[in-house]
């Protein structure tokens, strides 16, 4: 099962696809308002949206078009949507961060670096038995509701960044309950947009690097996550495709279980304030930078995989320079 949510007029609709046709949940719901009431109901979700049932065919790819997706879950108040994510999770980026840190940062012996350490740590330690916990993964913020762009909608950079790249990504979909207890509402494609040149000066710089808008979607499966993902990463510029790459994702292909990801991030009681949302992205795969890539303005990224339904794009933008100026009260 995949929801999503169409802007018609001034609100927002629920659409539930299965067997590839989409259909409007009924009633005036929202995917975070449908999830909070699965969490106090104790209902799971998919049965509450076979309780509450659909009514007419919603063509998606039409809405795609027209700009009509919204993210497929909003807070009414975007302080309380948290975007944060994990690194080191996936052989192809930690391989991908240990040459771009090592060209910068190589010891005399040759040493591994921290960030190839950091994925070992993983590899040995980030999949316990079940009732244990693993070692933790990095982790980083990215910023709240504030910082969330719509699939279709420009993907904007910083006047200051001095790069603009895509990390595709698996993103997991929550909401806190009343009691404080986290629910997964389920798995999104994401583009867990970042900065590498900045990282790559010093990996201290890794946390300036992340605070970037990210964009996820267009839809979220509800359910398990496959173990074995297969999609692909693309850019284009001006109709043209420049570069295109194919990623691994889910739990086989990576250095930690998704369970072990979300303790170690909901172990601090910050991140379980009632009725919160968090997007939590759990690493990526592939990504441009490390093939040379340097994006513009106006560059398509595409991101697909078969399983999470319509392909996740965003144009990118560049923002305005803007005056800061502190003021002593």
């Amino acid at each position: 099962m995949l929801i999503s949510q169409v802007i018609e007029g001034e609100s927002l609709l629920v659409a539930v696809r299965e067997a590839g046709k989409a259909r409007i949940l009924n009633g005036q719901r929202t995917v975070c308002s449908l999830a909070l009431e699965a969490a106090r109901s104790g209902v799971p979700l998919a049965a509450l949206i076979d309780r509450i049932g659909v009514g007419r065919v919603m063509d998606l790819d039409a809405a795609y078009r027209d700009g009509r997706l919204a993210s497929p879950i909003i807070h009414p108040d975007p302080t309380h949507l948290h975007l944060t994510g994990t690194g080191l999770t996936h052989a192809d980026s930690a391989k991908a961060r240990d040459t771009m840190h090592r060209q910068v940062s190589e010891s005399a012996d040759g040493a591994p670096t921290d960030s190839m350490r950091m994925f070992h740590m993983g590899l040995h330690g980030g999949k316990p038995a079940d009732g244990s916990v693993g070692v933790q993964p990095e982790w980083f913020y990215k910023g709240n509701g504030h910082m969330t762009v719509a699939p279709g909608g420009p993907l904007p950079s910083p006047h200051f960044a001095l790069d603009a790249g895509e990390e595709p990504e698996i993103a997991g979909i929550y909401v806190i309950g009343d009691d404080g207890t986290p629910f997964r509402v389920g798995f999104a494609l994401a583009n867990e947009f970042s900065d590498h040149v900045v990282e790559k000066a010093n990996y201290l710089w890794l946390a300036h690097s992340k605070l970037r808008h990210a964009s996820f979607g267009p839809e979220i499966l509800v359910g398990a996550l496959p173990a074995d993902i297969r999609g692909r990463s693309r850019i284009s510029r001006g109709g043209r495709t420049i570069w295109e790459k194919p990623f691994r994702s889910g739990e086989d292909n990576m250095a930690h279980s998704i369970a072990n990801l979300e303790h170690h991030h909901f172990k601090y009681a910050v991140f379980r304030r009632p009725g919160d949302i968090h997007v939590h992205m759990f690493g990526a795969g592939a990504m441009s930078f490390t093939d040379g890539i340097r994006t513009a303005v106006g560059d398509v990224f595409e991101i697909e995989a078969d399983v999470f339904g319509l392909p996740l794009r965003n144009i990118l933008a560049r923002e305005p320079q803007a005056r800061i100026e502190v003021r002593a009260l």
